[in-house]
């Protein structure tokens, strides 16, 4: 089993690991790989599962990453934050590239460019919490086998007009305001 940009929380069934720093100290009884290109530095089919959690939406190539995953493996587990976890989160605004939502009607993974909606409000760990009581809200959850079906979509589509969090709150403690003054 291969986790793929496993950081400093790779899954403990996992016997290899990969990310784009050198975490091997970190990891003394696994084999560790640094990647250092956009290929994944693994023969075909040479494991049993891959893991990516929380990693595609910072590719820069995502199609030819899906394409890597399923060449080294036959089956796996893709875990992406959802639009509106991207979307709170701090340190999602900077690095995160795409937004990703599953078709469950056509079982299809949507890839898009990301479009920063509003301000963040969240850090990571704050997130964390949030995950623990809305987790189908916040996370997708991908199993595949044999192959992951997908929609890639590079070009800018209408951008929204942004949400103003601040104008939300104002609205809300105006609302809660007129029914205790009432």
């Amino acid at each position: 089993m291969l986790d793929i940009g496993c950081g400093y929380t790779a899954n403990e069934n996992a016997n290899t690991l990969c990310d784009v720093i050198d975490l091997q100290n970190q990891y003394p009884d696994k084999k560790f790989i640094k990647l250092e290109t956009n290929n994944l530095p693994f023969n075909d089919k040479e494991f049993d599962f891959v893991i990516a959690s929380h990693v595609l939406e910072h590719t820069k190539e995502p199609e030819h990453f899906i394409k890597e995953l399923q060449r080294i493996s036959s089956k796996g587990y893709i875990e992406v934050p959802t639009t509106l976890e991207d979307n709170l989160v701090f340190e999602n605004k900077k690095d995160h590239l795409w937004h990703l939502e599953f078709d469950d009607d056509k079982q299809n993974l949507n890839i898009k460019k990301k479009i920063q909606i509003f301000e963040p409000i969240l850090t990571v760990s704050s997130s964390q919490k949030f995950r623990n009581l809305f987790r189908s809200s916040l996370v997708i959850e991908l199993y595949w086998e044999d192959n992951i079906d997908f929609t890639f979509t590079n070009e800018d589509s209408q951008k929204p007009s942004k949400i103003s969090i601040l104008n939300l709150f104002k609205k809300f403690i105006s609302k809660k305001l007129r029914s205790i003054l009432r």
